[in-house]
């Protein structure tokens, strides 16, 4: 597989755009790893698998070259940046909570949308995209929508957000309150 300069600029630039609108999402609503992180985890992961798919081209009479060994690295080097997403001491109310996890699941996504875009998978990185969006709108307001009547979440886990969210928006009202 001949990739021209043309194919790879096309390939960096779409992964830009579609990390770039998952990261815009989690800007928006103040994640961890935002825009930028987004972004760097696509471009990232596209490179690599370029690379990877350009060994054949750099070594075409290599028996046993396996162009996708590079890009499952990748994953699992992402496994890693997501348990540190996860795995950061956090207290809500004296107890210990997992915060991180969705976070973590996006940027192993954005990961895979960037070996999608490296090998030339459009389709399948903006029905990608788009299922994310998805995920993140409706199904989140359907979380919503059960947590409100279900009987095990306390009232102040009502809404599909995480502690930290929920502890930084009453600082920010309390703050308005008094100026």
């Amino acid at each position: 597989m001949v990739a021209t300069n043309l194919d790879i600029a096309i390939r960096l630039f779409a992964i830009t755009a579609l990390s770039g609108l998952i990261g815009i999402e989690r800007e928006y609503h103040s994640k961890p790893a935002g825009l930028r992180t987004n972004v760097m985890v696509g471009l990232g992961s596209t490179l690599m698998t370029i690379a990877s798919i350009k060994v054949l081209d750099l070594f075409p009479g290599l028996l046993g070259v396996d162009p996708m060994r590079l890009a499952a690295q990748v994953i699992t080097g992402i496994g890693f940046i997501g348990a540190g997403a996860i795995l950061r001491p956090n207290t809500e109310r004296g107890k210990e909570v997992v915060v991180g996890l969705t976070t973590a699941a996006t940027l192993w996504v954005v990961c895979g949308l960037g070996i999608a875009v490296g090998l030339g998978l459009y389709y399948e990185a903006i029905l990608t995209t788009l299922l994310v969006f998805f995920t993140f709108f409706l199904l989140g307001r359907m979380v919503n929508h059960v947590r409100e009547h279900a009987r095990i979440y306390p009232s102040e886990y009502l809404k599909h957000h995480d502690p930290e969210e929920l502890a930084s928006r009453k600082q920010m009202i309390e703050e308005t309150k008094e100026k």
